[in-house]
C-alpha cells in the first residue's frame, strides 16, 4: 500500500503525457501554399474538375439546380446525419471569401478557414491527390457559379464523434494520400487512376470501411454498405463487363441487363457523361488494373 500514491502520481503523469500527446498529433497540420503561388487559371479546365469531382451530386439542393451548391442534402452515417453546406460564391454563408489557398487547405487537408478539422464526409482524403493546376481551376470556376444565401445546417453528430479536435487523431491513422495501384502504368492508365482515386473518389462508397470509418484498402473497390447500412454498393474489382458495356453505362447510365443506374450513382454517371470520352476510356483502362477481390 505504501506503493499507491506514486504508482497514482506515475499513472497520472503518463496519462498527462498521452493527452499532451493526442493533442499535438490530433492538431491541424501546416499547409504548404507555395504550390498555388503564380498559377494562371484555366475556367474551362476547371468545368472539367467540377464534373469529374461530383461536386453538384452533394451539393445541389435534393432535386434542384447542379449549379446552384446551396446544400442542404441529408447523408445518414452510422455516426450520424451530415448535411451537405452551402458552397457556392456568396461571401457570407459560402465560400465567397475564401482565397485559393483556403479552399486548397480545405479539400485538401480537410481543415476550415478557423482552423477546425472538417469530418471525412467532405472526401479530402482523396481529393489531396489533386494536382495544384486543378485545384486552382476548379475555384476559378466556381467562382463564377451563382451564389446563394441559403445557410448551412449543423450537422447532427453524436457525442463522441462530435468533437472535432479528435479528427486529427482519425486523420493521423487513415488519411492516406498514396495510391492504391501502384506500378508502372501507361499514361491512359494514369489518368483513369487520378480519376477514380482522386477527383471521382470512387474509392469512398466501393471500398468498405472500418468500425472508425477508414477505408480497408486491401479491399479497394470490393463492395460496402452503404453509408445509412439499408442498401449495398455493388463490387467493382475487377469487374467482368466488355470495355464497351462500362463504357455505355458510364455514358448512358444503362447496364448489359438492361437496367438503369439508380440512387446516388446516377449522379455520377451524368458527370462521367460532360467529360471527354478519352476520360471514360482511362477510368475503364484503370478499372482493368483493379484485382478481383471477394467479399
Amino acid at each position: 500500500m505504501k506503493f499507491a500514491p506514486k504508482l497514482l502520481i506515475g499513472l497520472g503523469f503518463a496519462g498527462v503525457l498521452a493527452a499532451g500527446a493526442a493533442w499535438f498529433i490530433s492538431a491541424p497540420r501546416d499547409f504548404d501554399t507555395a504550390a498555388f503561388a503564380g498559377l494562371t487559371v484555366d475556367h474551362m479546365a476547371g468545368e472539367q474538375v467540377f464534373w469529374a469531382s461530383g461536386c453538384a451530386s452533394c451539393h445541389m439542393t435534393e432535386g434542384g439546380d447542379p449549379m446552384v451548391l446551396a446544400g442542404g442534402q441529408a447523408f445518414a452515417t452510422q455516426f450520424g446525419t451530415f448535411h451537405a453546406p452551402n458552397i457556392s460564391p456568396d461571401p457570407v454563408t459560402g465560400i465567397g471569401g475564401w482565397t485559393l489557398e483556403i479552399f486548397a487547405r480545405a479539400i485538401q487537408q480537410g481543415v476550415s478557414p478557423e482552423g477546425a478539422h472538417y469530418f471525412p464526409a467532405l472526401p479530402y482524403t482523396a481529393y489531396a491527390k489533386m494536382a495544384p493546376q486543378d485545384v486552382a481551376n476548379l475555384k476559378a470556376y466556381m467562382d463564377l457559379l451563382p451564389a446563394n444565401a441559403t445557410a448551412s445546417l449543423p450537422h447532427e453528430i453524436a457525442f463522441p464523434f462530435n468533437i472535432r479536435r479528435s479528427l486529427g487523431l482519425w486523420k493521423a491513422m487513415f488519411a492516406d494520400d498514396s495510391y492504391v495501384i501502384a506500378g508502372d502504368l501507361t499514361a491512359a492508365q494514369q489518368r483513369g487512376r487520378y480519376i477514380a482515386e482522386s477527383l471521382a473518389h470512387c474509392g469512398e462508397c466501393h471500398t468498405p470501411r472500418n468500425v472508425l470509418g477508414g477505408l480497408d484498402r486491401s479491399k479497394w473497390l470490393a463492395g460496402a454498405p452503404t453509408a445509412d447500412g439499408k442498401s449495398r454498393v455493388p463490387n467493382i474489382a475487377g469487374i467482368d463487363w466488355s470495355d464497351g458495356d462500362l463504357m455505355t453505362y458510364f455514358t448512358t447510365g444503362f447496364t448489359p441487363e438492361y437496367d438503369s443506374v439508380g440512387g446516388h450513382m446516377a449522379r455520377v454517371v451524368e458527370n462521367m457523361g460532360k467529360l471527354p470520352e478519352s476520360d471514360r476510356e482511362a477510368l475503364i483502362a484503370y478499372l482493368r488494373l483493379v484485382p478481383p477481390v471477394s467479399q
